[in-house]
């Protein structure tokens, strides 16, 4: 079979992506001529909003194609409902605004800004949302959703209003989890480790007439300090407990208390309490009662005198000058520590007291494991990552979020009463800042709430976001839920969370779960500068490429970019294109009256494929299905049947040509349709050009998943194949070993329990190998 490379794989692909637009063959149907699509044999797929951020990236064609494979084959076998939406509210939405019109939110009023966010994403989206179509993301492009669009508004704050009335959600004072850089407080699953150097400084506090040194990476909460804690086992310490500390350079007293959380390997064994260094302070400080000093502003300054207005790391470095100066300091030594960071811009948090709105999540942590355990997890050991978190949870679901471009937390407070007033449904969607609410009890005008919602507030009801936009004629729980590892803690708690606490239900009985994509072993980031755009692989290797690399992971697998796979990808292609052409003029899906034993065997073989792929893809293992339809198409199709019938094509009478013409239109047919889900570009091609005129569906991915074709089997069928092409295979290495050509004529010798066994399909084999005779005797090639 001659090799050609000149598919022109741009052109085909926008060919097939115009024309499935067009003819609308991923349209969403319920009722109509497609019978498969009935309400019950419909497979719901809840798909992830990829957040807006300009462009598609690689790891979001990873996790997307490998979604799609499971969309399309399902489609295959029943209807599907595929949904596209778009994760547009919240942080990253707000930076991207930013960056691309050179403003800053705050500097604008909140009307203002939100004004721009709207404009420029209607700008970006329509492009954004293309290149998902270039890589062939299957979904229903008219059924889409935003979640800043106002029925995910509606839909987010009636949930909102429906938990405060069942008072799930409360209202608290409390030292919350805060961004400096974002000035906006995050919940704990927003939360990133981030390895960083930094000093342990020994310093020099002093009680009951002696020196006392703490070491501590944070000098510049000494003026927070509220107490110093001592290990109650620690005998150095013993006599101090009750006294008084007086902090250095600071110059104030504070208790000295006794408590198991003090480390007595740590640094010197004892342990200052700041408000609020970290969480540990936070549980000293409300298990102690002690009085917080707050000195942190909400934009990560200091509020304190001769410090006032440095930023932390500047205070940090100024204040260890001064305790030098003064000779406080004993001892300091370079480190490097796990610190925690706002996952969104990378900044170091602080624990900084705000009124925030949260859900109450603490009281229900075994119900909710208990709820993921019902749920089938690919791969299954996934689940132990939701549960692993749930075990760790210490805070309740902080939602309210000190932004502008979120959705409005639907509520005013009444300060003459210390009434908290919710929007009535009827006003959906609202922001209370635009629209005056009296309290029902004294009448006064209530304070409009300017805090918005979590962005994982809203995302958690996309099962609920993307059935009323049909009407909700799909019922919870959905078929699938498809996302990356990295938002277990967020998006796949979350959502189970919310379907638990509104509907005690579960959101989805299926969720399959993505790896990231890595760059010689480490994970792509732009900070890094190892970022590959999806954009330049489409241009030099086609999204089916993108796509055969993408199914060559399985599921959970991180995997590690390698352009040799893509050209791989490329080349399966091409050889795919190179075959069709080649046969397509022997292609004819007429039963023939007999069916040539060689032709009998490789169906056969074809069979098990079928058979396997089916199940592989049914438990979304589609790398191994994907393999073994490659497997078939180039081992066993290409190099051996294509060679096998060439000559039975020229010299055969009718009935053995309509045998081997029956045999290659399913044998590719069915290659075409198990490889549809993962390269659906090269399939479509060869589908419409070669079979379209037997087939009654315009698309192959409206057509039926391929099953068995009917033929008699025998228990022998595997091992008289196998021994076949072990036959051709070993002939063809004598003819190189002799540096002969494959055409180079020979006598055969085969063993003779071999021969017997090939007896059946001994015409086929002779004319293959090119055997003037074939005898029996010690396996030998004689060159004539």
């Amino acid at each position: 079979m001659e090799e050609k490379e000149n598919y022109d794989i741009k052109k085909i692909e926008a060919k097939w992506k115009k024309y499935w637009e067009e003819e609308k063959i991923y349209k969403f149907r319920i009722t109509g001529n497609l019978k498969k699509n009935s309400p019950k044999k419909i497979y719901s797929i809840d798909t992830p909003p990829p957040t807006v951020s300009g462009k598609m990236h690689i790891g979001h064609a990873f996790s997307y194609a490998q979604q799609d494979f499971i969309a399309r084959f399902r489609r295959m076998n029943s209807g599907v409902f595929y949904p596209f939406g778009t994760d547009d509210n919240g942080l990253p939405t707000e930076r991207l605004i930013e960056r691309r019109n050179n403003v800053k939110s705050k500097e604008m009023t909140r009307a203002d800004f939100i004004k721009l966010c709207l404009e420029s994403l209607k700008k970006i989206i329509p492009d954004f949302i293309d290149d998902w179509k270039t890589l062939g993301i299957s979904s229903d492009y008219d059924i889409y959703y935003s979640t800043i669009d106002d029925n995910s508004r509606s839909i987010s704050q009636k949930s909102f209003i429906e938990l405060f009335k069942k008072n799930e959600i409360y209202t608290k004072e409390f030292p919350t989890i805060w961004c400096p850089e974002c000035q906006t407080s995050i919940a704990q699953a927003e939360l990133e480790d981030k390895e960083q150097e930094s000093f342990f400084s020994t310093l020099k506090f002093s009680a009951d007439g002696k020196e006392l040194l703490i070491a501590t990476t944070r000098p510049e909460l000494l003026p927070a300090c509220v107490s110093v804690f001592v290990n109650p086992e620690d005998k150095r310490y013993k006599n101090l407990v009750g006294k008084k500390a007086r902090v250095p350079l600071f110059n104030f007293e504070v208790p000295i208390l006794a408590d198991n959380s003090a480390d007595m390997e740590k640094g010197t064994g004892v342990l200052m309490v700041c408000s609020y260094g970290d969480k540990f302070d936070v549980d000293a400080i409300n298990r102690h009662k002690l009085k917080p000093r707050i000195i942190i502003s909400e934009d990560g300054r200091l509020n304190i005198k001769a410090y006032e207005g440095l930023k932390i790391k500047e205070a940090r470095k100024k204040i260890l000058e001064d305790l030098k100066k003064k000779d406080l300091v004993a001892d300091e030594k370079k480190i490097s520590h796990t610190v925690n960071t706002h996952d969104k811009c990378g900044t170091e948090i602080e624990f900084i007291p705000t009124m925030q709105w949260f859900i109450k999540i603490l009281d229900k942590k075994k119900q909710l494991i208990n709820q993921g355990k019902k749920i089938r997890w690919h791969p299954g050991y996934m689940f132990k990552r939701y549960e692993n978190w749930i075990n760790g949870l210490e805070w309740d679901w902080s939602i309210s979020r000190d932004r502008y471009f979120g959705i409005p937390i639907p509520a005013w407070h009444c300060r003459h009463c210390n009434k908290i007033i919710p929007a009535d449904e009827k006003e959906l969607p609202v922001d209370p800042i635009e629209r005056e609410k009296k309290c029902p009890e004294c009448g006064n005008i209530a304070e409009p709430e300017k805090r918005v919602l979590d962005t994982w507030a809203t995302s958690s009801l996309t099962p609920q976001i993307a059935s009323s936009l049909i009407n909700n004629k799909i019922k919870i729980p959905f078929s699938l839920r498809p996302q990356a590892h990295d938002i277990i803690r967020t998006w796949a708690f979350y959502t189970i969370t919310k379907s638990f606490i509104h509907e005690k239900k579960l959101p989805w009985d299926n969720i399959m779960i993505s790896g990231f994509v890595t760059l010689q072993g480490e994970k792509m980031s732009k900070s890094k500068g190892n970022v590959i755009e999806p954009k330049e692989v489409f241009e030099k290797y086609g999204a089916d490429a993108l796509r055969y690399w993408a199914a060559s992971s399985k599921l959970g697998e991180d995997l590690d970019y390698q352009e040799k796979e893509l050209a791989s990808g490329k080349k399966f292609v091409i050889k795919m294109w190179n075959a069709a052409r080649f046969v397509s003029q022997s292609l004819s899906g007429k039963k023939p009256g007999n069916l040539e034993e060689t032709d009998r065997l490789f169906i056969s073989k074809l069979n098990n494929v079928i058979k396997s792929s089916t199940l592989n893809f049914e438990n979304y293992e589609y790398n191994k299905a994907k393999q073994d339809a490659v497997d078939f198409f180039w081992h066993d199709f290409c190099d051996n049947y294509l060679e096998i019938v060439k000559k039975r094509f020229y010299n055969g009478s009718n009935e053995e040509k309509n045998s081997a013409s029956y045999a290659l239109y399913y044998m590719l047919l069915s290659v075409l349709k198990i490889m549809a889900p993962i390269t659906p570009y090269i399939t479509e091609e060869i589908y419409q050009n070669y079979f379209r005129k037997f087939e009654k569906e315009k698309s192959i991915h409206i057509s039926k998943w391929p099953e068995k074709i009917k033929i008699k089997e025998n228990e022998s069928d595997g091992k008289i194949f196998d021994l076949l092409l072990k036959v051709i295979s070993d002939v063809r290495m004598e003819k190189t070993n002799a540096k002969k050509s494959m055409k180079s004529g020979i006598i055969l010798t085969l063993e003779k329990e071999i021969k017997e066994n090939l007896n059946p399909v001994i015409d086929d084999l002779q004319a293959v190998t090119n055997a003037r005779e074939i005898k029996t005797g010690k396996f030998k090639v004689e060159f004539v």
